[in-house]
């Protein structure tokens, strides 16, 4: 849902919807149920996408997580301006990056907050 927003809509396209009766669900009031279930889903889905996009939880923390990319050799690398021959001669200069945590339990958490409301 994030990515249909974030492409203005659906546009001319549509969704890979795929609702199909399961285990002993074997009729058409089941198949039935299972669109709108599937379909609610869909609704929910973009609700959430439009307040976590609203509220730039996860556009901070990309922006600020990438941010060394914004300029010096991050950036001569997004552009393609780079080889490995340059980056080697770089990297034995300034040595190895710092590891940074992902922050995967962090995000989960946040995403949470706007599934669970």
């Amino acid at each position: 849902m994030m990515v249909i927003l974030r492409q203005g809509g659906l546009g001319k396209r549509g969704l890979n919807f795929d609702a199909k009766v399961r285990r002993s669900s074997n009729d058409p009031y089941d198949l039935f149920h299972a669109h709108i279930g599937g379909m609610d889903a869909f609704a929910r889905g973009l609700l959430v996408a439009h307040e976590l996009r609203e509220s730039k939880v996860f556009s901070n923390f990309v922006a600020r997580r990438y941010s060394s990319f914004d300029a010096g050799m991050g950036a001569k690398i997004w552009s393609g301006r780079t080889g490995f021959q340059e980056l080697e001669r770089w990297i034995l200069k300034e040595g190895e990056p710092e590891l940074e945590s992902g922050r995967q339990e962090m995000l989960e958490n946040n995403l949470n907050q706007f599934v669970l409301k």
